[in-house]
């Protein structure tokens, strides 16, 4: 596996998620090649309550996230998942990323240990040489896709505040999350867009994505519930990188309110080191 911290190069967010975040999944591989109360109807504009979404998110607090990315290329599907908590409010996090059985169904691969805080993600049992001890550091400011796919799974924070782009948004109907009833939302957003609207720990990275994606529109799915909080949500994101890649990345949020407590690592803790390739 490869983590470098990468300078941001123009152009396509490929670059960067080649040496960093897909490399999570392609070693993984192996060999392998609304309203309550029955109120169904739609809101005024639907595009203005999904762009919300992010400063309900904030107003809450915290809570709990599990995280799905899936990655499909040359015919082969790999999931990487991730469980954790966010910190909406003071714009921290933390996950353990789970990354797939090898081809012959082993685990091989020990859980890596996610803080999502703002400009920067590190990483603890990110393998490639590393010491088992130590953190890897990436500036997500220094990286093409802004961290949107690079650590194997959406950072929640990002994941939300990427719905103030919102645009050409349909309200689909009234549904359940997890025993939650909530409001589907389907549409767009501009990664730029979103990026000049985002709370400032988060603009440095979606500024990124939007110089180092080839198209600045993502598809979304949102569900959020009737307080406007972020139930559930699926980006996808498409990128070329020795062929079309795909991915499909979800966020569930439950468990609100639930305290989330990060601490980074020392500075010595911090590995400096050169990364296997």
């Amino acid at each position: 596996m490869v983590v470098h911290q990468h300078r941001r190069r123009p152009g396509r967010a490929g670059e960067a998620v080649r040496a960093a975040g897909v490399a999570l999944a392609v070693t993984a591989m192996g060999g392998c090649a609304g309203g309550a109360g029955g109120d169904d109807r739609p809101p005024v504009d639907a595009a203005a309550v999904v762009r919300g979404a992010a400063d309900a998110l904030t107003k809450t607090g915290s809570a709990r996230a599990r995280t799905a990315m899936e990655m499909a290329t040359g015919g082969t599907r790999v999931t990487i998942r991730g469980e954790g908590g966010v910190d909406f409010k003071n714009r921290m996090g933390q996950l353990l990323v789970m990354l797939p059985t090898d081809v012959k169904g082993e685990d091989e691969h020990r859980p890596i240990t996610e803080l999502l805080v703002p400009g920067a993600l590190y990483m603890k049992n990110r393998g490639a040489g590393v010491p088992a001890d130590k953190w890897v550091r990436v500036d997500t400011t220094a990286l093409a896709d802004g961290n949107l796919v690079t650590g194997g799974a959406t950072d929640p924070l990002v994941a939300a505040e990427l719905l103030r782009g919102a645009q050409e948004v349909t309200y689909v109907g009234e549904t359940e999350v997890a025993g939650t009833k909530v409001r589907h939302y389907r549409g767009t957003t501009d990664i730029g867009r979103a990026a000049g609207s985002a709370s400032a720990g988060v603009r440095g990275a979606l500024e990124a994505a939007a110089k180092g994606f080839s198209k600045d529109t993502v598809p979304f799915d949102a569900y959020l519930d009737e307080q406007g909080r972020l139930r559930k949500v699926r980006h996808r994101f498409t990128y070329v990188n020795n062929g079309v890649i795909d991915v499909s990345s979800t966020t569930l949020l439950y468990g609100f309110g639930t305290p989330v407590h990060v601490v980074l690592p020392a500075s010595g803790d911090i590995y400096a080191g050169k990364i296997a390739e």
